[in-house]
């Protein structure tokens, strides 16, 4: 399929040569099969199944003497027809067949019988007249194989509960099933449910979901090509923006175009507008269109972007701009449709697929896992099947699975209801059925990638797998920047530095989680209501550190005597990571408690490392040294042990520990690995006490070590000492030029 000339196309449709044009070969499948003797089951709008029955019916009676009746069952009070013929007069064809199995043309004379006491209003209406018309023509209906049954409303026959069938309709399908010979066509909505029972009454299932690429020549009008070209239209591009649409609701939008002038080569941004408008008729109430531009909305991440852009857009792009149909088809085949967006909350994940629907023109739904589980059998099943059948009348879409984890977990794992095993199931049959030439996306979000199925990360299925980590320091400087912009802020770049800074460490110490876009648009929101608050100010440093501190109920009272053995402690981590040759400088030191959101009463913070990936012997032993000088300056100059060093303690064991166990770092033990995987990390693996004593041995050697390495550089500068004491008791914080000044003070 090239371009569609347009002195090809139709000039006017009604609704019936739509439904031939759109769904003609469909129609001529589903006939087939019924004339094979086999029950037919059709998945459609509702909008379109009077007008599909209305053509399957022209084409079995088309066959002739021997083509098939169709009795459509409702729920409207049976007809009587007039008295037969009398012997006396002609027999009209077919006058044995009884009156209500002779079609449904509206030309036969026909009145209306009053349903029987305990029927029609008196027993439910509509439904149990449905139900008792169906009873009885299938009744009547033994032994002929010349009768199509007409089911149209099937999800009547639902309750409301999800729990099963009504009491009429299982005894409807003891009717149906004790008459397997009798040939159905039933018609179902695909926003509709109906029991597993009902559906295993039809033979073959067919659905007719959206419009097939290649007839939508047939479909559009002259005059409405006109509106988007003064050529040959390029239906590819066209094609996405109505592939979810079905026939007759794509002939009511198309109408709303007649008044919308034709196109303008001196003006082509008058198409632009037009596919917009198009786009904006076809979006279903649940799905919302976003506005996210990758480039200007999201800052940094430039790795991501080019993986997106590469695999993903320019392919899009090239194939909307082409009709070499092998092209198109190759792209289509190739593009990867199902994605997962893992790494810690509050990252963007989200963020990044509405970006990507923003550039594909598609709407978005995002559908929180849970939201999904229901407690009756099957219903969790079919609240995601739904879900896959809105995003194809929608699409170009994109559904986000929020937190898929919750409901596509490793099948195996025992925990839970039981019911996610069968989700996944589902959503890898939805995703398995995609035409090629669909654009509906799917996009899994979760923070614990190990634990999703391997089966949804097959190719084919959850195949560009994309870790979206918290944001390293370019990243936020260009987050920061935007949103400097955005809020239109007063911050100089050394202030926007001074935060890219500040966000280096963790946000939250006890849950381990870094500083992430969602903490820097809090802040700058904070900033910003301040302004409000105030009036127009310029941001501070201070201002900065301000809204970055976690704001508690609770303060800590320090008394003196404890600040003082707090500042000794932190001027004693200072002076060794200042001084030792293999450990990063020192950029910040606190004694105000509760820091930096942190669970202690001071802070000395580091410059980052040089090296971000290989660490040395020497680097692991000055950071113990670092880690231990805080203890060591309180006893050099206080003479006292207390227990501020508790976690100091436990840090440089770890460290120690590692350095015997994993990495081959010990003096007695050589170099070998004692620790194996396990769940949640590593374990050390099974050793005898001697291997186990020499292990201790080299973990305390070590430790001895870069206590002496603190001890003596802590000792040979205790001025140095007392002097960073007295400076934090005075000014409680010391960085950037007081810092350098105490330095060179000493």
């Amino acid at each position: 399929m090239s371009t569609l000339s347009l002195d090809q196309l139709p000039l006017e449709l009604t609704a019936a040569q739509a439904i031939e044009a759109a769904y003609g070969q469909d129609v001529d499948w589903i006939a087939d099969r019924l004339r094979a003797g086999l029950s037919v089951l059709v998945e459609c709008d509702k909008a379109i199944t009077q007008h599909l029955y209305i053509a399957l019916r022209g084409r079995l009676k088309r066959e002739g003497p021997g083509g098939m009746q169709c009795v459509l069952i409702t729920g409207h009070p049976r007809k009587r027809r007039p008295p037969a013929a009398t012997p006396a007069s002609p027999a009209a064809p077919g006058a044995d067949v009884p009156p209500h199995l002779r079609g449904t043309d509206a030309a036969e004379a026909v009145t209306e019988e009053p349903a029987a006491p305990g029927r029609g209003e008196e027993r439910g209406g509509y439904l149990v007249q449905f139900l008792d018309n169906l009873r009885t023509f299938l009744q009547e209906a033994i032994g002929r194989d010349d009768v199509v049954v007409v089911l149209p409303h099937l999800d009547l026959m639902t309750t409301t509960t999800k729990s099963g069938l009504t009491d009429q309709a299982k005894e409807t399908l003891a009717w149906i099933y004790e008459n397997p010979d009798a040939v159905l066509l039933g018609f179902k909505d695909p926003a509709f449910e109906i029991p597993k029972p009902v559906e295993d009454v039809f033979t073959v299932k067919h659905v007719l979901l959206g419009l097939r690429r290649d007839t939508i020549g047939g479909l559009l009008l002259r005059r409405e090509a006109r509106k988007f070209t003064a050529d040959d239209l390029n239906p590819y591009r066209f094609y996405k923006y109505v592939s979810g649409l079905n026939a007759l609701k794509f002939r009511r939008i198309m109408r709303a175009f007649d008044a919308a002038p034709d196109f303008d080569p001196a003006r082509p941004e008058t198409a632009e507008r037009l596919y917009r408008q198009l786009r904006e008729m076809t979006v279903l109430a649940d799905f919302e269109m976003p506005n996210v531009d990758m480039a200007r909305d999201i800052g940094g991440y430039g790795v991501i972007k080019r993986l997106i852009e590469e695999d993903i857009l320019s392919l899009l792009r090239r194939r909307d701009e082409s009709t070499d149909e092998a092209l198109v088809h190759a792209i289509e085949s190739t593009v990867p449709k199902g994605m997962i967006f893992y790494g810690p909350p509050g990252t963007g994940k989200t963020f990044f697929a509405k970006a990507l629907a923003t550039a594909l023109d598609a709407s978005i739904l995002i559908v929180n896992g849970p939201e999904l589980k229901e407690r009756w059998v099957g219903a969790s099943e079919e609240n995601l099947r739904r879900v896959f059948t809105q995003a194809r009348r929608n699409a170009p879409s994109i559904i986000v699975f929020d937190e898929l984890d919750s409901i596509a977990a490793r099948r195996g794992m025992y925990y839970g209801s039981g019911v996610e095993h069968s989700l996944v199931n589902q959503l890898l049959t939805e995703m398995d059925g995609f035409r090629s030439n669909e654009l509906v996306f799917v996009v899994g979000t979760t923070n614990f990638p190990s634990s999703l199925d391997p089966a949804l990360l097959r190719p084919g299925r959850f195949e560009l797998q994309i870790e979206i980590p918290a944001p390293n320091a370019d990243d936020r400087r260009e987050i920061a920047r935007i949103y400097r912009e955005r809020f239109a802020l007063d911050m100089s770049d050394e202030a926007l530095e001074h935060l890219v800074t500040r966000t280096e460490d963790f946000a939250d110490y006890e849950n381990q989680l870094r500083y992430s876009g969602d903490h820097l648009h809090a802040a700058f929101r904070a900033l910003k209501r301040k302004e409000i608050r105030s009036g127009a100010y310029t941001v501070t440093k201070g201002d900065i550190d301000s809204v970055l501190q976690r704001r508690t109920q609770e303060v800590l009272v320090v008394s003196e005597n404890e600040l003082r053995t707090v500042a000794y402690h932190e001027a004693g981590h200072a002076i060794c990571a200042h001084v030792l040759p293999h450990t990063p400088g020192v950029r910040k030191v606190s004694i105000v408690p509760g820091e930096m959101n942190l669970p202690a009463l001071g802070i000395m913070l580091q410059q980052a490392r040089e090296n971000k990936h290989l660490v040395t012997r020497e680097e692991f032993l000055d950071h113990i040294a670092v880690t231990l000088g805080g203890r060591i300056g309180e006893e050099l100059a206080l003479h006292v042990t207390g227990n501020g060093a508790l976690n100091d303690l436990y840090q440089a064991s770890q460290v120690a520990r590692a350095m015997v166990e994993e990495l081959g770092m010990g003096e007695t033990i050589g170099i070998q690995a004692l620790r194996v995987p396990a769940e949640g990390g590593t374990r050390r693996r099974d050793i005898g006490d001697a291997l186990a004593a020499k292990v201790d041995g080299d973990v305390q050697a070590i430790l001895g070590e870069a206590e002496q390495r603190a001890r003596e550089t802590i000792g040979e500068r205790l001025a140095l000492l007392h002097h960073l004491a007295g400076l934090l008791l005075e000014h409680k914080t010391l960085e950037d030029q007081a810092l350098a000044d105490a330095w060179q003070a000493a």
